[in-house]
């Protein structure tokens, strides 16, 4: 038969996904996403949000509450064991055996993973060169510095060659060149695999510069869901920034009175953000003195994340 397409299943389906905890403690609240083949998607958010709690569930460590999430077609919870076989993780704790070598770690996990052997050679072979672990590769990984041990990790969780591979916080802990040699790495995985990758962070750059697409997520749930270039599009591209001296809630609503600020400013503490849409940084700033507003400091730059993240939910990703 001729004219039929195969589809390919979604790499990672989530439906209403909770999570409650003893006590009532809702870490994850009904979230909802999908990740295709050889996407790379982000969670974005502080500590708390409910980041590692979501990549708990689908790597099947932890019980959902309610809702349901497929790796590869596969349900985590009815099909636990299905998968697992198709994903990989590296947690943002070291899960290491500090007395074994790099290449014992590689071996164990092929074996765990069912390799055939000779393709787990190879591949052993491959990672540790991509990897740059030729020097450490048969020391003891407690000989390791945290870089060292991170670039092994995510070469272990490669060696079965997953369709999911999750990344929670994979630089935490790192020194910023550390981190950024990591980030090269990974960000270089996609042009020789298919997989897909979800990683969580709180780090912007990380967020920016990976993912194809990513989540916001605040208190359990995804609170916006779009490219990291739409993401900043809801700010336009500049704001301004004033640090006021009076109650800002008060001088917010009195310079969208004014038709200076728009419904998309925003009060954190005592500075005032006011993404500039039509009207231009001077403009706002000369039509201060009409709004009855006091300021001690005004500033203009292009908005981050950051911006986008405290817009939606009030809260700082350093938080």
């Amino acid at each position: 038969m001729t004219g039929l397409t195969v589809k390919t299943p979604l790499a990672i389906e989530v439906v209403g996904l909770e999570k409650t905890y003893a006590g009532g403690v809702e870490a994850v609240k009904g979230i909802d996403f999908t990740v295709h083949p050889g996407e790379v998607f982000g969670l974005l958010g502080p500590n708390g949000a409910g980041k590692s709690t979501t990549i708990g569930m689908l790597t099947t460590t932890i019980l959902p509450s309610g809702g349901t999430a497929r790796l590869a077609g596969h349900d985590v919870v009815r099909e636990p064991l299905a998968a697992r076989q198709v994903g990989s993780v590296v947690f943002q704790e070291a899960v290491v055996d500090r007395g074994l070598s790099g290449r014992q770690h590689l071996a164990m996990h092929a074996k765990l993973w069912h390799v055939e052997r000779a393709r787990a050679d190879q591949r052993s072979r491959e990672l540790v060169e991509a990897f740059g672990l030729g020097e450490v590769i048969d020391r003891p990984v407690g000989t390791y510095s945290g870089g060292q041990r991170r670039r092994l990790e995510i070469a272990r969780a490669l060696v079965s060659e997953p369709q999911v591979l999750f990344l929670d916080e994979p630089t935490v802990g790192l020194d910023t060149r550390i981190r950024y040699e990591l980030l090269d790495l990974i960000a270089g995985l996609r042009a020789t695999h298919s997989m897909a990758t979800l990683i969580t962070t709180h780090h912007l750059d990380e967020a920016e510069r990976l993912c194809d697409r990513i989540g916001v997520v605040h208190a359990g749930r995804i609170v916006a869901l779009d490219t990291p270039a739409n993401l900043l599009g809801r700010l336009g591209e500049q704001i301004v920034e004033l640090r006021v001296i009076d109650d800002p809630v008060v001088a917010l609503a009195r310079l969208r009175d004014h038709g200076i600020a728009g419904a998309d400013a925003f009060a954190v503490g005592a500075t005032l953000t006011i993404p500039l849409r039509a009207q231009s940084a001077q403009w706002v700033v000369a039509e201060l003195d009409s709004s009855g507003v006091a300021t001690s400091a005004v500033s203009t730059r292009r908005p981050t994340l950051d911006d986008v993240y405290l817009q939606l939910t009030g809260d700082s990703l350093a938080a």
